[in-house]
């Protein structure tokens, strides 16, 4: 039998048919389940006896009327000669040369590592641009473009992709060969036969080809751009900044060069125009061989900008050069040499020329922001930047201790330092929150307000100065009236970066701002595609604003990215579980087990299933090891179970020990049968949302 779906459109020719071999049909069944839940019609033969004269005629009827195709590509597919999904592939391709060129047709879905070029594949799903959906995991952005292209919104024809591809950014339009090895040494010879028939006189000793990251030295001589076989038209001016390599030498220097790579990627987002991709994303490809279209597509963005770091005890040399990541080709290139205490000025020189190359305008006050809250002290630069990379990875006390120490070391060489006075208030906050004990969290907390309230003093419009304040108004004094002009107030100043985004998007979602929640949280994925953190948030986002499909699809993408962080699949847990599929709940909490999150989940959804002693057992658990520090998550167990008395009572414990869960009281849906209650009401207002 083949499945329609829930939702029916008015038409079938607006309906989408996916095409999958039955190994991948796991994968091939999360897409649906996702287009489904946002109202696609969906073609989805689920039959297990496929073949016979009926099922032709049904799948070429189908095939026939549909509006767009989706063939799900894998290895599965590529290693098999025949399967009914051959000739499903192969009515599809005959159809689509019967399409006006500019109408959206076929549109396939990678789900494993297929290369783009496998010649397994056939031609005509070749032409057009890919989607890659890792594991069937499919992000609301791609719902969303399946809903515009069935809407008549947008046009991928094969014919019409090209079209696009040619589209350049203007700053893009005057390429050099860009210096790279070559994987092969027939690939080699491959481009050099390319570029000599198509420009007819380039001799192959001009190409100059090195390792990313290698010191660039004179500019090769342009060459004709031509349009790529597959179609990329990633945004105007935007931009991944990859880490810079470490030429010093020294392998401990590492930091030196990451952090300076950071800095500057931080200073590129400060300018208007450019959407810069996140630094976990562009920072994923560290170490990894991946060519600078592979990179620029899977982040999305028309340039890359790389380049190397060699520091010396005074002075350093950055080499950075701008890559177009449509055509692989230079944009631009620079060596600079510096005194170290000229770094700051340097990301100023290097971010305008940057912009510069892209055609972006810069307005006059551009290097102000680039520099404010920053040092022109060699050696608290140094001592910030050895923090934040012992704060980026730090788990336990230890670590945590020794960023502070970097931090209070930077600020003890300049005290007019602010940003480092901004990341040991979010450091403090952090220790607080997950480490401190008894009367430590409130002195860490009053100690982050302290040094938050000093950055913006010395730096009033410095956005992470403003986020400092707002995680530290709203953890540790619930102060969410204050915390949110902070946010607000962050977010006007930041709007490109995706670390304030997420949490912006996390916050406006629990105070039931939707549309603001939404927008920030799709906004930062954008941003930091790879960042399981991100798509984390915007799945903690979409849970608190009811939308539940866009919640499992952010965790489960969450998890492609980062299958051993267990409490993602609680949270998966806890979305289906709400969207009523109590059994994909309970599969999704068991595997988060050993957590507190985990072992809260299952009590809710054992209860549900009739598993009381069950359900029981788990909370006993939690309750054991986490004691009245889990006050907050009781009562919404409690709450779930309809044991009105208890949850009101853990509610009341948790504003007794100000615990910073309750910021997510006001949109919790699991406190949902709680909210006529007069005691919980009278906690509502004393909390003092704003509206």
């Amino acid at each position: 039998m083949v499945e329609s779906g829930p939702h029916t459109l008015n038409a079938i020719s607006r309906a989408a048919f996916i095409s999958y071999a039955s190994q991948d049909a796991q994968a091939a069944g999360r897409v649906c389940e996702a287009l489904r839940a946002a109202g696609v019609e969906v073609w989805f033969d689920q039959s297990e006896l496929r073949g016979g004269d009926a099922w032709d005629q049904s799948i070429r009827k189908q095939i026939k009327t549909c509006a767009l195709f989706l063939p799900v590509i894998s290895r599965s597919t590529h290693d098999r000669v025949e399967g009914y999904f051959r000739l499903e592939w192969k009515l599809a391709v005959d159809r689509s040369h019967l399409i006006a060129a500019d109408q959206a047709f076929l549109l396939p879905v990678v789900i494993d590592d297929t290369r783009e070029d496998d010649e397994r594949v056939p031609e005509r799903f070749r032409e057009v641009q890919w989607t890659h959906l890792p594991g069937g995991v499919t992000p609301t952005a791609f719902v969303e473009r399946v809903r515009r292209l069935l809407s008549g919104e947008l046009s991928q024809g094969p014919t019409r992709i090209t079209l696009e591809a040619a589209r350049v950014p203007a700053a893009l339009t005057t390429p050099k060969p860009v210096q790279r090895f070559w994987r092969s040494k027939a690939a080699f010879l491959a481009t050099i036969a390319a570029l000599v028939v198509a420009l007819g006189y380039l001799a192959a000793n001009r190409l100059v080809l090195s390792r990313r990251g290698a010191e660039v030295g004179a500019a090769p001589a342009p060459v004709v751009q031509s349009v790529p076989a597959t179609a990329f038209t990633p945004p105007p001016h935007s931009l991944a900044v990859l880490p810079f390599v470490n030429m010093s030498g020294d392998p401990s220097q590492e930091y030196f060069s990451d952090g300076l790579t950071e800095e500057l990627l931080n200073s590129l987002s400060r300018i208007d125009e450019l959407h810069v991709a996140a630094r976990t994303s562009a920072f994923s490809f560290k170490g990894k061989d991946a060519d600078i279209n592979t990179i620029a597509r899977k982040l999305n963005v028309a340039a890359v900008l790389e380049g190397s770091v060699r520091r010396s005890t005074h002075t350093v040399r950055i080499t950075a050069q701008l890559v177009n990541g449509v055509t692989g080709f230079h944009v631009w290139s620079q060596t600079y040499d510096r005194n170290l205490g000229e770094v700051l000025s340097l990301e100023t020189e290097i971010a305008s020329s940057v912009a510069n190359a892209l055609k972006v305008t810069l307005l006059e006050d551009t290097g102000k922001k680039i520099e404010l809250g920053g040092t022109l002290i060699p050696a608290a630069f140094d001592a910030y930047l050895r923090g934040k990379r012992i704060g980026r990875t730090a788990i336990g006390e230890a670590d945590m201790q020794a960023a502070l120490g970097a931090y209070t070391e930077a600020i003890n060489l300049d005290p007019h330092f602010a940003m480092a006075f901004v990341e040991r208030s979010l450091e403090l906050s952090n220790y607080a929150e997950f480490n401190a004990r008894g009367p430590a969290i409130r002195m860490s907390f009053d100690k982050a307000l302290a040094d938050a309230r000093t950055a913006l003093s010395l730096a009033p419009e410095l956005a992470e100065a403003h986020y400092a304040l707002a995680v530290v108004l709203r953890s540790a004094f619930l102060d969410f009236t204050q915390a949110d002009k902070e946010f607000e107030r962050t977010l006007a100043l930041a709007p490109g970066s995706a670390r304030i985004l997420s949490a912006f998007s996390r916050h406006a979602a629990e105070l039931g701002h939707t549309a603001a929640a939404v927008s920030a949280a799709r906004r930062a994925v954008t941003l930091d595609p790879l960042n399981f953190h991100v798509h984390r948030t915007a799945g903690i986002a979409f849970l608190a604003v009811r939308q539940y499909p866009d919640a499992i699809a952010a965790f489960r993408t969450s998890i492609s990215l980062q299958a051993d962080w267990v409490r993602n699949y609680a949270l998966l847990g806890e979305s289906q579980y709400l969207l009523g599929d109590f059994e994909a709940g309970r599969a999704s909490c068991e595997v988060a087990l050993a957590s507190e999150l985990g072992q809260m989940c299952l009590a809710v959804v054992y209860r549900k299933l009739g598993r009381e002693a069950d359900a029981e057992a788990m909370l006993q658990r939690a309750r054991t090891s986490l004691g009245e520090n889990g006050a907050y998550d009781f009562a919404r167990v409690y709450a779930q179970w309809g044991d009105i008395p208890k949850a009101l009572l853990w509610l009341e414990t948790a504003m007794r020990l100000h615990d910073s869960s309750l910021s997510q009281l006001k949109g919790d849906p699991n406190l949902d049968p709680l909210r006529k209650e007069p005691r919980f009401q009278a906690i509502e207002r004393e909390l003092k949302f704003p509206n």
